[in-house]
């Protein structure tokens, strides 16, 4: 059963007939490395109408990875029509006259590929050259991540004249066996240490929502954002004036996204699976 919230402003209507949509993965389209059931049948069924993007703050692989990933799953797609917080991370250092300049990595191999596609040199080994010539520290999921790491990104950011990048500020993340720490608790780390406020380039800010929309030639009230986390994916939403939808397959519940703490987290329509957004589109 769909339910519509009677929301706020900061809620947009759901377009009539949308031309794009944007679909968050994980607790979305997967749950770590299985499909959860009914998204690829639905989602193959909105190809044939519209647009469709897939937009993860997740930094830890590439987009040809998740092409391969969704492939699996039953979702043919291609790269162009994927984007996560590592590319749009890439993206946004490029459009800041970043190519040429390094960034140490406290990540994984798919944010330094994204880099290294962007011009941006990766460097991924903590001391491997003088932390004055760090232009940028840029911080995502890090499932190898050390005091080493540590204490590098910090001579980086406070003696030297390093930047830093969140890709995103995700404390957690769903698998099948429940929510592991994100990205967000390394940046954290990071962040502490460094006395730094980051630059965060994934959901909730609009920045990789933007591109889309730019890609797709489509107009904010065209669009609708699907995704099961409200500080981020209906948030990123919210914050451009597009149509959201809040999915309950992972981690957030109904009575969670009937009740936000924040009118910005509030989304348009929640539905139990993505089958039930084919009912506005039958």
């Amino acid at each position: 059963m769909v339910t519509i919230c009677q929301t706020p402003n900061t809620s947009p209507v759901f377009p009539p007939k949308p031309t794009t949509y944007i679909f968050d993965m994980d607790g979305v389209v997967n749950l770590g490395d299985s499909p959860i059931p009914g998204a690829a049948d639905a989602i193959s069924v909105l190809q044939r109408r519209a647009l469709v993007y897939f937009l993860t703050n997740n930094s830890s692989r590439s987009r040809a990875f998740y092409e391969e990933k969704l492939a699996r799953f039953g979702i043919l797609t291609e790269q162009r029509f994927i984007y996560t917080s590592a590319y749009a991370a890439a993206l946004y250092l490029a459009s800041q006259e970043g190519s040429g300049k390094t960034a140490f990595v406290v990540g994984e191999h798919g944010l330094a590929e994204e880099l290294a596609s962007a011009g941006i040199e990766p460097v991924t080994a903590a001391h491997s050259r003088p932390y004055t010539q760090i232009d940028y520290v840029v911080v995502g999921i890090d499932r190898a991540f050390t005091y080493d790491k540590l204490l590098y990104a910090h001579a980086a950011l406070t003696r030297g004249h390093a930047q830093l990048i969140a890709t995103n500020r995700d404390a957690t993340y769903p698998t099948e066996d429940g929510e592991i720490p994100g990205g967000g608790s390394i940046v954290a780390a990071v962040a502490t240490a460094a006395g730094r406020e980051p630059l965060t380039i994934g959901k909730p800010e609009p920045f990789a929502l933007q591109l889309i929309l730019t890609d797709a030639d489509a107009k904010s009230t065209e669009a609708v954002m699907v995704g099961d986390r409200l500080d981020t994916d209906i948030a990123a939403g919210n914050h451009l004036d597009v149509a959201t939808v809040l999915v309950l397959t992972g981690v957030t519940t109904r009575q969670m996204a009937e009740n936000p703490p924040n009118p910005l987290w509030r989304p348009t329509r929640i539905v139990g699976t993505l089958a039930e957004i084919l009912e506005d589109v039958s």
